[in-house]
């Protein structure tokens, strides 16, 4: 199955249809929003990458500059590639992420696949979903969360960061539409309660 996901799929139905089960059916599927997209924490995270990169840089030239010994500019390499991934790095890994983030709700389940080296998939029952949540922006966009938000996902999630994913719930990020999905959520919990 990792093979047939080297290729990203032309659109989110494609993706998701080799995931379902001969007797389920696909009621919606889409996709997070793409390209470069600038998070809350950016208002934080793009000043300190910049001092952190440019001390990083300046440590790391005044050390070869000055003829130190190897060790020392050994020490600094380090940190001018977290630099420089904090600078754009994450951007682009954020943005990898998201074009190979697929979410699907079928009659059975709230599907979301993702992965940017491998394929994951996430599958949740409808008649077992306890805790969703709208979260409505400005013309339509929005997220649908399935589970409790964690305090530091809260802030720390769109980041980029390495690890701020185990904080995440399972959900849906959509630009538009997002209250008709979730509408569409709500309608297939209450036909599977009533089947």
């Amino acid at each position: 199955m990792a093979g047939a996901f080297s290729v990203i799929p032309e659109d989110a139905d494609e993706a998701i249809r080799q995931d379902l089960r001969p007797d389920e059916r696909l009621l919606w599927s889409g996709q997070p929003p793409q390209g470069v997209r600038l998070q809350a924490v950016d208002a934080f995270l793009i000043p300190f990458s910049f001092l952190w990169a440019g001390f990083a840089i300046f440590w790391e030239t005044l050390v070869i500059v000055q003829g130190a010994p190897i060790f020392f500019a050994g020490v600094g390499v380090p940190f001018v590639i977290l630099g420089l991934y904090l600078v754009v790095g994450r951007f682009g890994v954020d943005a990898r992420q998201r074009a190979r983030t697929f979410y699907a709700l079928t009659d059975r389940r709230v599907v979301i696949i993702s992965g940017i080296f491998s394929r994951s998939t996430r599958s949740l029952a409808v008649r077992t979903l306890s805790d969703v949540a709208l979260t409505k922006r400005k013309g339509g966009s929005g997220t649908i969360s399935f589970g409790p938000m964690s305090p530091l996902y809260a802030w720390w999630g769109g980041a980029g960061w390495p690890g701020t994913g185990r904080y995440a719930p399972p959900c849906f990020r959509l630009d538009d539409n997002v209250e008709e999905v979730y509408e569409k959520i709500l309608a297939a919990q209450q036909a599977a309660a009533v089947g």
